[in-house]
């Protein structure tokens, strides 16, 4: 198993890496719309400020570990209101080719981490043809 660490991308918050490689696959940690350069939040809370900054860290995970987006096989999206996931799915679209969609869930919870209200995981193969 390889840690994974980018600095274009928020420093894990807890006990855990941004992301693990294990064999052909790249486990990624949940995302959050922390901004990478400031380690902070982001300004804008809306849903689709929020969604395009955590795909944007997702992105960067992904990319400085020698993959894809298009080498990404499954997300799990978590929101505090389900009435976002048509504006989460705009901004999503933007970053997966749709001849190469991942498989993915959506769950509505109570509460993330820092009063956001959406974070992403994702698993990665670089054997996914």
């Amino acid at each position: 198993m390889e840690k994974i660490f980018t600095e274009n991308a928020p420093k894990a918050a807890g006990p855990y890496s941004q992301a693990v490689k294990v064999g052909d696959f790249l486990f990624v940690s949940g995302q959050v719309a922390i901004d990478p350069k400031t380690n902070s939040l982001i300004e804008g809370r809306s849903i689709e400020d929020q969604a395009k900054r955590v795909l944007e860290n997702i992105k960067a995970i992904v990319i400085d570990s020698g993959f894809l987006l298009k080498d990404v096989v499954k997300c799990e999206i978590f929101l505090t209101n389900m009435d976002d996931f048509s504006k989460v799915n705009e901004i999503y679209a933007d970053y997966f080719d749709s001849d190469t969609l991942p498989a993915r869930q959506c769950v509505e919870v109570s509460a993330l981490p820092l009063g956001v209200n959406i974070e992403i995981s994702c698993i990665v193969s670089i054997n996914n043809k």
